[in-house]
């Protein structure tokens, strides 16, 4: 059963974009919203390089991830084809303008995921 956990309102969360919400472990999880103020939540991580979908762009039940423009569905975390690839997707509940997500999910799902991190440019020595 599930426990769920207050985050925002969902007039917090602007139109066509996202909140983050921090975790004690792994990722942040990103809450979207769209024109229709329907709410959805993914890990904040495109599946092809890690970027942060929350910086995105929202459009319909997608999201474009900032780094390489692939598209994320916000209902399913599926890359649109020809991309491949699935980000995690967290359970979201709306009562009375309120959005609460699933506290369990928040604790447990996908905390073993993280963020490339790009090193220093090597240097070529030419001799």
């Amino acid at each position: 059963m599930s426990q769920w956990k207050p985050i925002c309102r969902v007039d917090d969360i602007p139109v066509l974009g996202s909140r983050r919400v921090a975790r004690e472990h792994g990722l942040d999880v990103a809450v979207f919203r769209n024109d229709r103020d329907e709410v959805f939540a993914l890990l904040d991580r495109c599946p092809h390089k890690g970027g942060p979908l929350s910086q995105g762009i929202v459009f319909g039940t997608n999201v474009a991830c900032p780094l390489h423009n692939w598209t994320i569905g916000l209902c399913d975390g599926q890359a649109s084809a020809p991309d491949e690839g699935c980000t995690p997707k967290f359970k979201v509940k709306v009562e009375d303008g309120q959005v609460f997500l699933d506290a369990n999910e928040l604790q447990s799902q996908a905390t073993d995921l993280t963020r490339p991190i790009a090193g220093p440019a090597r240097r070529t020595v030419c001799a």
